[in-house]
């Protein structure tokens, strides 16, 4: 949440079942199975590379 003098502004997110969740880690697993041994994380397997 943002706070400001007499208002706020709210984000949220909300999943309606967890298949999504399912086929990002299947994804995942994928994506690192194709890789050479090392360390990654998600921003690897997003394309974000480093921030």
């Amino acid at each position: 949440s943002f706070l400001a003098e007499g208002e706020t502004l709210t984000l949220s997110h909300a999943a309606g079942d967890r298949s999504m969740f399912a086929r990002g880690a299947i994804a995942a697993a994928l994506w690192v199975a194709r890789r050479p041994p090392g360390e990654y994380d998600m921003r690897d397997v997003l394309g974000f590379g480093a921030v």
